[in-house]
């Protein structure tokens, strides 16, 4: 009997010890990553996050901005691991060597797409000519302040371009999808919103018009890079390559993100 309780008790001393190797082991390995990104990845991001941290015990705390309060950010010296961006701004702090060209990777294209309240008519954008008019028709029109963001830029260039700015100016409500713009179409306050598609597929109370035509398309590719003053990116480029992985392409296409190989609309 002895005999037998001193072996039961050297088993519970051994697993003892192996749990609490196993756990400074994973404390060592776990690590808080900070990441900056623009709105158009939020949905993708939240489906995907836990399941990345369930499997490596890091934790991954996010910062969403608009694009420009991201480079300000940045500029201003706030620190970061990394960042989720459109890829031309990521290619070009990469070529100022202040973002890592060691595993970064481009992770979906998406188009910018209008929404109307949901039951109300879908109008008819398939040419540039019908898209004006719906333009010209509406009582107001909700999309993202042109110095804020890509797709905000790229619309105060349509309107230009369609020779409606003066008819477009008393219309206009700049609000990023970010600080509720969708919502305004939601609730009524806005006709129609024109946003990343990304952005509004899962706003409740809008329905999807369709992609702007072709013509006045804009596509953006989203991309995301570890700095290069993050001493320790090995958790970083870990994020990076789990949220490329093919895997995980299902979640980014529910999502409104197309492949970045894969041809514009």
């Amino acid at each position: 009997m002895p005999n037998n309780f001193s072996k039961i008790m050297k088993k519970l001393e051994i697993a003892i010890m192996l749990l609490a190797l196993t756990g400074a082991a994973m404390s060592v390995r776990a690590a808080e990553i900070r990441v900056m990104t623009g709105g158009a990845p939020k949905h993708v991001l939240e489906v995907l996050t836990p399941e990345f941290e369930k499997q490596t015990g890091h934790k991954v705390n996010f910062t969403f901005a608009v694009i420009t309060d991201i480079r300000k950010r940045l500029a201003a010296g706030e620190k970061t691991d990394m960042v989720l961006m459109p890829v031309p701004a990521i290619d070009a702090y990469i070529k100022e060597q202040k973002m890592r060209a060691e595993g970064h990777a481009a992770l979906g294209r998406i188009g910018i797409t209008m929404i109307v309240r949901q039951g109300m008519p879908l109008p008819d954008i398939s040419t540039p000519e019908a898209f004006r008019k719906v333009l010209l028709d509406a009582r107001s029109v909700v999309y993202s302040t042109p110095t804020a963001t890509p797709s905000g830029a790229h619309m105060a260039k349509v309107i230009e371009q369609l020779g409606i700015a003066e008819a477009m100016q008393k219309k206009v409500i700049y609000r990023p999808a970010l600080e509720g713009g969708a919502e305004l179409v939601a609730k009524g306050e806005a006709d129609i919103g024109i946003y990343p598609s990304s952005e509004i597929m899962h706003v409740k109370g809008v329905t999807l018009v369709g992609p702007l035509p072709s013509a006045l398309q804009l596509n953006i590719v989203y991309g995301a890079a570890a700095m290069t003053d993050n001493p320790a990116p090995e958790p970083a480029l870990e994020f990076i390559k789990f949220l490329a992985d093919p895997a995980n392409r299902k979640v980014w296409k529910e999502a409104g993100f197309d492949s970045p190989e894969s041809s514009p609309m």
